[in-house]
């Protein structure tokens, strides 16, 4: 009799444990940027190491297909979505499908909104600030910069908002030029805007204020294609290694600001499981420190 019924006991437990398995959705418009994909791979880890079955949705820039993916995925009863570099507001009903289910949804390089329980990310704005008076006081408080950015990114467009604030203090630094950045393809896309800027503004140009580093980078391949020779300054924000590459070699890139990408997976993991847990996050927006990475700190000697 104890030989029969332990096998059906053992069924029903196996039945069981799959039953509160804890099934974790990221979605994001932009798995083919750097920083994105370090911070989904950094996340899913982070929820393995935990037990959870995570699953990473990219949709290739594509929101309506992104608000499409997550009313799917809400529909199979995740456990939990995290939405990564995203505005929350531009898949809000689908934020608010999800709260009325019951199911938790957190952020990353994202915003605040109502329903999403918290955002971890770098205080952007400030970022923005930083990355402004690195690149005007290498100018020497003076002179022409062309802008890349990417409004569509709520933390990206923060930055263009720091940049703003900076350049009232600034009066002798003007905008020559500038290029919203189409993601996927930043690095190419910022290549080919350069190149065309540099036709058009030669040697007028100063500085290169890159809201994320993908641009910047294209920004300096154009550079060392077109006018090897020029003096202009680029700087940038994400601490991309290809931009730390070129940075530490002394080209024209001076300066990035490094985000802690693995640091928002791991602490927005650790308040997603608070939550899973019956409990609150500690607040509804976290920020992780950024570092400032310039030839110095690498230790390389430019002249």
């Amino acid at each position: 009799m104890i030989k029969t019924l332990l096998p059906a006991a053992l069924a029903l437990s196996l039945s069981a444990g799959a039953a509160f398995a804890t099934d974790v959705t990221i979605l994001t418009p932009y798995i083919s940027s750097i920083p994105t994909n370090e911070m989904a791979q950094s996340f899913k880890a982070e929820g393995e190491k935990r037990g959870w079955t995570v699953t990473i949705i990219d949709t290739r820039n594509d929101f309506g297909q992104l608000a499409s993916r997550m009313e799917d995925t809400v529909n199979a009863k995740a456990n939990a979505i995290v939405l990564i570099s995203t505005d929350p507001a531009q898949v809000g009903d689908q934020v608010d499908m999800a709260a009325k289910a019951g199911i938790p949804v957190i952020s990353l390089d994202g915003s605040k909104r109502d329903n999403v329980a918290v955002n971890v990310t770098s205080n952007n704005f400030e970022l923005g600030t930083q990355l402004s008076e690195a690149l005007f006081k290498a100018m020497g408080g003076k002179g022409n910069i062309v802008k890349f950015f990417h409004s569509a990114h709520p933390g990206v467009h923060q930055r263009e908002l720091g940049l703003d604030a900076t350049l009232k203090n600034y009066p002798d630094i003007k905008v020559i030029a500038d290029h919203f950045v189409k993601v996927p393809g930043p690095v190419d896309d910022g290549r080919v805007a350069m190149e065309n800027i540099l036709r058009q503004h030669g040697d007028k140009i100063d500085g290169v204020w890159a809201a994320f580093d993908d641009p910047g980078i294209g920004a300096e391949l154009a550079t060392e294609s077109e006018k090897p020779d020029s003096k202009l300054i680029i700087m940038g924000i994400d601490g991309n290694a290809q931009a730390v590459d070129m940075i530490k070699s002394c080209t024209h890139y001076k300066a990035t600001f490094r985000q802690d990408f693995p640091k928002m997976a791991e602490l927005g993991a650790a308040e997603l499981d608070k939550i899973l847990k019956g409990g609150r996050a500690d607040k509804d927006e976290m920020y992780v420190p950024a570092v400032m990475i310039t030839p110095e700190t690498l230790g390389a000697k430019c002249s």
